[in-house]
């Protein structure tokens, strides 16, 4: 077997401190934060809705996700626009960083941790250089009934 076909690509990024994963097919693009428009029904990790080019797209914000901090509204910060398996999410991170191409077998299994609340979302862990990057399943990020929700309660005109 070809060692290329074993190799994945995966699209880098931060969130504070902690660095993140996803394979880089499931990455549409990546763009600078655009103006959301609200929910009528406050999300648990949905921020809003934005405008991409005439499509309606509902934005997670990822720290909300993973209960971290807010950052400061003036601190810059990406849009991550991901495929799932049936809709588009755009993704809000602190920074996108690089791509990397690591050998498949490399993928180590999420850690084992006493409260797995949290960890649906990890497909594994990788190492790049002394980097550890935790590899997302970004099937699983979001709840298919709060995708829907959203979907339903955006504003017709965004």
């Amino acid at each position: 077997m070809n060692r290329k076909q074993q190799d994945i690509q995966l699209a880098c990024f931060s969130l504070g401190d902690n660095l993140f994963a996803v394979d880089i097919m499931r990455i549409k693009e990546i763009i600078q934060p655009l103006k959301l428009s609200s929910l009528p029904v406050p999300s648990r990790t949905l921020e809003g809705v934005i405008n991409l080019r005439g499509s309606v797209i509902p934005v997670m914000n990822l720290r909300k996700r993973f209960r971290m901090p807010a950052i400061a509204d003036d601190k810059p910060s990406k849009f991550l626009i991901v495929a799932l398996a049936r809709r588009v999410l755009a993704l809000i991170v602190d920074d996108v960083l690089e791509v990397i191409t690591i050998p498949a077998g490399e993928i180590k299994a999420p850690p084992e941790v006493n409260e797995p609340e949290g960890l649906e979302c990890l497909l594994g862990v990788c190492l790049s250089g002394e980097r550890v990057f935790m590899i997302l399943d970004i099937d699983s990020l979001l709840d298919p009934s709060e995708l829907r929700a959203a979907v339903r309660q955006a504003p017709q005109k965004v």
